[in-house]
Parts: C-alpha cells; structure tokens; sequence
C-alpha cells in the first residue's frame, strides 16, 4: 500500500509536479503554463520554470455553500462560464436564488483579481497552444472545470489539467472535460487539499504578482 504524498508547502508541489510533467511537455514551444490563483499559482510556478514554458493566471471563483463557504456548490470562470456541483445541490436542496447571489458576489471579485494579477498584459491568447491548468489540489473539481470549459472557449489545441494531489472523483470527472488530467496522488481519503501540505498559509495577492513578475 502507498503512502499518500505530504507537501511541504506549494512550491514543493510545483516542483514535485513538474518532474512528472517534463518528459512530455518540456521544451515544447506551443506550451502554456496557467495557475488558478491564488494557491494555483506557486504549483504553477515552479512547473512553467521546470518546462521553460510562459506563465500567467486563469481566474475562477468557487461557489461556497452557505454558511459553509468552504464547500463548493459550483464555481464560475471568465466568460460569463457557470458551472455547478448538481450533487451538492440536490443534497443540501439549494435554490437557483443561492446560486445567483454567490455568483453576484464572486463575479466582483474575479474581475478585481483579473485587474490585479494581469494589470495591464493583453487578454489571454490560447489559439493552437498546449494549456496546462494548474491548481494546488482539486476537492470537487468545480473550478477547475469551470476553467476548463472557459479555457475551451479561447480556442487550445489541448487541456491538460495538472495537480499535485486531488481526490480520486474528481480526478476523474475532470476527464470529461479536459483532454489529459494529471493528479500527482489521489488519496483514498481525501478530506481536503490543506491534509496533504505541511504549510498551507494562504497565498497573497502580491505573492500572485511577484511571481508572476519573475516568470
């Protein structure tokens, strides 16, 4: 039986992620390096560095749950793009109304993030480029499918979504999205992406810029 990776902290995910990345996509030109900021974008980092490959964000915005924010009833993208965690739903018998008014709120706040990470870079070009999304862990999954499918809307040649650590579910589910997932470990019990680093200090807004500065 394999013992699940611990982390020491994002960078040491990225680092470790990247030598899983490096054979296949390494040195390739058309390569394209996104993290979901904020903790996406340390992982991120060090596997743009380790593929010689550019840098930048992708924002999306979980919905949380009322009351409950941790726990993702869907999750929202550039775009206009919404998706949702039907199950969630279903269980906790959420309204179209609680969707509304989360996406109302996170929607601010996207836009605020887009302002502050890419400040005055052009939009996004993903035309005929591998991409490679790149989240810290995926719990659920929602956001980053809900990356994906705006992602998918730019026009990539293909989507790789790459973690260092995410639960077997929605590993999977994420194959039905994007072209190639790659979860460094899927836990048998997951219980959450934090479990499985050492520090997990959130990431700040300027530690987003100055990496991105750096790329």
């Amino acid at each position: 039986m394999s013992i699940p990776l611990v982390f020491e902290d994002r960078r040491d995910a990225g680092r470790k992620l990247a030598a899983a990345l490096v054979r296949q996509f390494g040195g390739r030109d058309n390569v394209l390096v996104l993290g979901l900021p904020r903790g996406g974008v340390p992982v991120a980092f060090e596997v743009a560095r380790a593929l010689s490959a550019p840098l930048d964000v992708f924002v999306v915005r979980k919905l949380g749950v009322p009351s409950r924010e941790e726990l993702a009833m869907g999750a929202i993208g550039p775009g206009g793009v919404r998706v949702v965690n039907q199950d969630v739903i279903d269980y906790l018998g959420l309204t179209k109304a609680h969707l509304d008014v989360a996406e109302q709120r996170e929607r601010v706040e996207l836009e605020r993030r887009e302002r502050a990470y890419r400040g005055g870079r052009p939009p996004l070009d993903l035309t005929d480029k591998t991409v490679l999304l790149v989240d810290d862990g995926l719990a659920t999954g929602a956001t980053m499918r809900a990356a994906v499918r705006a992602a998918r809307a730019l026009g990539p040649a293909e989507i790789i979504v790459a973690a260092p650590t995410g639960s077997t579910e929605a590993c999977q589910a994420l194959e039905d999205d994007a072209n190639t997932v790659i979860c460094l470990d899927t836990p048998g019990s997951f219980g959450g992406v934090g479990a499985w680093y050492r520090d997990f200090r959130q990431t700040s807004d300027d530690e987003v810029r100055d990496l991105l500065d750096i790329s």
